[in-house]
């Protein structure tokens, strides 16, 4: 059991005792009969977990002792694993006795009674006597070993780690590094300057015929580091017409990588309607008579290369196609068309460099450590991911000289030259983590190589899998959310995405730090990986043995008939795959998350009903027939994100889940969802999404929502502060007639920070009072511009998108009196306005400006330009007099000695110089 389970099951236990968990379980005469056991258990468990709360685990200790506890608490895992399982299967079964399921078929109750029989369970008869026991072995146990000098102040300790991961994230001054030294955003590379110089020369050597330049070398090396460095260097920018980015990895499929290298072109069309070939001639059409360059990042194979060849077109224009491999053979293959550049490891002087920045930033090193830091730096082996992880270690840690001796006396053993000993490395990262972390760190193992994890969705699945705790009055996804910025600062989590005001909007995993969460997260009984499992109509037993090994066995083999069931009798609990996953009709009591990552919309054979104890249930975009059947059951499962197909019908069924926090529901066909007034069931929701319109005709009681998403409210639900008092995240559907009814309510939501409006009419006042408000986004309004003056009032926003706007009244925006005071970035799209006025005290805080379809607008004013925080302003080539506006900011400012501001026309940046020379821009 993990510590998330266990801090999960003492919580549900907790409000089962007090009478706080459900109607039907509160006052059901067998919970109360049982209520003494509960209590009991509860006070066992409690006892032994403050126990070995308490207790240090010291390598300093003797061998005999550590193997003690780490003994007694496996046992005691096991122990409140089963005590888990039991109860939660007490209370499934309760509820299918007495919960009123109007859609489980009789076939279905059959199977379910057959599980219970197997399993010897009978919920008038729960007997926790054995579990009881075993707690008090191990408790007896425990007294045996001398433990005093192993103890440390566990409140203190773990609030220490927890506030300090807090913290971190939202810029207090708390910090363990006693030289106060702040990190800085950016990235610092060492040793990859003359290997840069060779690959550009390559890259612009006066040839016509197209050339493919090819960097080979060990995992975690730099191929990537040095591939970006040469991909944002800005003369090949000027050189090349357009440039693309596209990662291959292990697992190729033509179609995500032409998707992949459209995106990055800013092909804005929707590309999951095409085929291969249809995909592949848009390539062709966009790359045709440009020089282009093109980067394909980490391939593996001579026959994925062989295919990728044949989607560019090969004329004498200049192009060239840059590879990255860790495969020799790739790489010599390609060698009869372009130049192979093996890239060598750190010296031990560039090794100590990159170890100081990361570690110090900057700041110079203390004499007491520059011995022992430079021998951990020659023990990286030259390899920077070894460096990189290992100053996420030490920057984490005391700067003593005592903890870095220990440190250089253990990388020697962990790095060894190849991969494996870069995964010890990036081990020892790990086992740093504080236990808050570790949970969090190996989820993300789950997801695919070189995935991009929306962030959203990982802080709300860590949420429902119990990963965090509450930390003073932050909110769980505020937390969550300071634990992944934790993780991010130690160097094992990558920035993917940031969204427009530069927050993580996605992150990945370097493929080493991915197969160190695999390895661990196997090891640990974590979760199972799996990359097929589609089990036959006629079932086989399937059995999980402790090392995490599936063994699929025909059931004539063991004499079981029609009735077999699917048994994980052992850890992990969790199972993750990116196939198509096709469920028997059966049950298992183990298993109590399912994450599938398969990409295309599929319908799955049956319901999910392997299991009562699901606790998330992930299918994306599956569509899963017959759903509603045993759907009743999974009274546990708090994370629900599945396929409704073409249907309008809300699944009744969901209602019944009282523990579910967030709900996702996807439909192939764009039309609404009809919300059933007894949503209202869902006393523990906190996210409701689709990717339609929701219709909620009536609502009974109060909701715990904080987002939900477009969604259509009628007469009497208005009254947003009574039925959504917590509400922070709402996009909001109306006609002009409603509006006003809902307007006199928003503004009485005291947590609302993101509003998003789509609606005809918007005169309206009562927005100026939303204090909270950080982004506002108008969307198919008419709006008359007098009114950005109420906007401007909203003292927090810092997000301002107006995307379909009809003016109502004179088409011209003067903001010159205007004050947006922490608006970091506007968005104006499909616009009818055509003169825009503003001064640089409008905006005095703006960042980045964004300017699309808005073909009447004359020209930006000249005043942004001088906003001094401005670092980005992107347009398309709609409007020529917008464009050469925009030409005359860049050039103003660069009069006027500002190099940093970044101009983005059609997703091209524009150079200085060829603003200046009227050349046609860099992609």
């Amino acid at each position: 059991m993990a510590n998330a389970d266990l801090r999960m099951f003492m919580d549900d236990l907790k409000k089962i005792i007090h009478g706080n968990h459900h109607p039907l379980m509160n006052n059901n005469p067998l919970v109360l009969s049982k209520k003494p056991q509960f209590q009991l258990l509860y006070q066992e468990l409690d006892s032994i977990i403050q126990t070995l709360l308490s207790i240090h685990e010291d390598h300093h200790q003797q061998h005999h002792e550590l193997e003690k506890v780490r003994n007694l608490k496996k046992r005691f895992k096991d122990a409140a694993r089963e005590a888990q399982d039991t109860i939660d299967l007490f209370l499934s079964s309760l509820h299918f006795r007495y919960g009123n399921l109007s859609r489980i078929s009789a076939f279905f109750k059959t199977t379910f009674d057959l599980f219970l029989s197997a399993l010897h369970f009978s919920e008038t008869s729960l007997d926790l006597n054995k579990i009881l026991k075993s707690l008090e072995s191990i408790k007896e146990e425990l007294k045996t070993i001398n433990i005093d000098n192993m103890k440390i102040d566990s409140s203190s300790r773990i609030e220490q780690v927890k506030t300090q991961s807090v913290a971190a994230a939202i810029g207090t001054s708390y910090t363990r590094n006693p030289l106060g030294i702040k990190k800085p955003s950016e990235e610092f590379v060492v040793g990859l300057d003359s290997d840069a110089e060779i690959i550009r020369d390559k890259l612009t050597e006066d040839t016509k015929q197209l050339c493919v330049v090819s960097i080979v070398g060990m995992g975690g090396v730099g191929k990537t580091t040095l591939a970006t460095k040469l991909f944002n260097d800005r003369f090949l920018k000027y050189h090349f017409h357009i440039r693309a980015w596209a990662t291959v990895s292990q697992t190729y499929v033509r179609r995500d990588f032409l998707s992949q290298i459209l995106v990055s072109m800013g092909v804005q069309d929707d590309l999951q309607k095409d085929n291969d070939s249809k995909l592949h001639e848009k390539l062709h059409k966009k790359l045709m008579r440009n020089r282009y360059f093109i980067v394909i990042d980490d391939i593996w194979s001579i026959e994925v290369w062989d295919d990728l060849k044949l989607l560019f077109p090969h004329e004498n224009t200049g192009s060239r196609i840059l590879l990255t491999t860790r495969v020799n053979e790739v790489a010599l293959h390609v060698k009869p068309h372009g130049f192979v550049h093996s890239l060598p490891c750190l010296t031990e002087e560039e090794s100590w460099e990159l170890l100081k920045q990361k570690v110090f930033h900057g700041n110079e090193c203390p004499e007491w450590l520059i011995k022992p830091g430079m021998q951990i730096a020659k023990k990286c082996h030259g390899l920077p991911l070894s460096v990189v992880v290992i100053a996420g270690v030490l920057e984490k840690e005391p700067m003593s000289k005592y903890f870095w001796e220990n440190i250089a006396c253990t990388v020697s053993s962990y790095i060894v030259g190849d991969q494996k000993g870069c995964l010890e490395t990036l081990a020892l990262s790990y086992h740093h983590l504080p236990d808050h972390l570790k949970e969090c760190f190996l989820y993300l193992g789950s997801f695919p190589e070189d995935f991009q994890i929306n962030i959203r969705r990982v802080i709300r699945l860590w949420v429902a899998e119990g990963f965090i705790e509450e930390v003073g009055n932050r909110s769980l996804e505020d937390t969550a959310k300071a634990y992944l910025i934790d993780l991010i600062n130690r160097n094992l989590v990558i920035v993917a995405r940031r969204n427009a005001v530069g927050d993580v909007k996605a992150c990945k995993l370097h493929d080493l730090v991915r197969e160190l969460c695999v390895q661990k997260g196997n090891e640990e009984g974590f979760f199972l990986k799996i990359k097929s499992w589609t089990l036959p109509s006629q079932p086989h037993v399937v059995i999980m043995h402790e090392q995490s090994r599936l063994d699929v066995i025909s059931p004539d083999k063991y004499g079981i008939s029609n009735g077999s069931f699917m048994w994980l009798d052992g850890p992990p609990s969790r199972l993750f795959t990116n196939q198509v996953v096709s469920f028997p009709r059966t049950h298992t009591r183990t298993i109590r998350t399912i994450l599938s990552f398969y990409g295309v919309e599929h319908e799955l054979i049956s319901t999910p009903r392997c299991s009562v104890l699901l606790r998330v249930l992930d299918l994306q975009r599956q569509t899963v027939s017959d759903f509603e059947e045993g759907l009743e059951l999974l009274v546990h499962l708090r994370y629900l994100a599945i396929s409704i197909g073409d249907s309008s019908e809300f699944p009744k069924s969901i209602c019944k889940l009282w523990s579910l926090q967030t709900l996702i529901l996807h439909k192939d066909v764009y039309t609404s969802i009809h919300l059933p007034c007894n949503i209202t069931y869902l006393v523990n929701l906190r996210h409701l999404w689709s990717n339609c319109l929701l219709h909620l005709p009536y609502i009974e009681k109060p909701m715990n929502l904080h987002s939900i998403s477009m969604v259509e409210f009628q007469d009497g639900v208005y009254n947003f502060q009574k039925y959504f008092p917590n509400i922070k995240k709402l996009v909001l559907y109306y006609y002009a007639s409603d509006f006003q009814k809902c307007s006199k309510y928003l503004e009485s939501l005291p947590y609302l920070e993101n509003l998003k409006l789509i609606g005809p009419d918007l005169r309206w006042g009562p927005i100026a009072f939303l204090a909270t408000l950080k982004k506002l986004s108008l969307i198919n309004c008419e709006l008359p511009w007098p009114y950005m003056l109420v906007i401007q009032l909203l003292p927090n926003l810092e997000v301002l998108k107006l995307r379909g706007i009809l003016t109502i009244g004179e088409r011209q925006w003067d903001a010159r009196e205007q004050q947006f005071q922490q608006l970091k970035f506007l968005m104006l799209e499909l616009l009818d306005i055509e003169h825009w006025k503003a001064s640089s005290t409008s905006f005095p805080c703006l960042k980045r400006l964004a300017l699309w379809m808005c073909e009447d607008l004359e020209e930006i004013p000249l005043e942004i330009g001088e906003i001094a925080t401005l670092e980005l302003i992107e347009i398309d080539s709609r409007s020529n007099s917008v464009v050469e506006s925009v030409k005359r900011i860049q050039q103003e400012q660069q009069d006027e000695g500002n190099d940093e501001l970044k101009i983005i026309i059609d997703g091209k940046e524009l150079s200085f110089f060829s603003s200046q020379h009227g050349s046609s821009e860099s992609e």
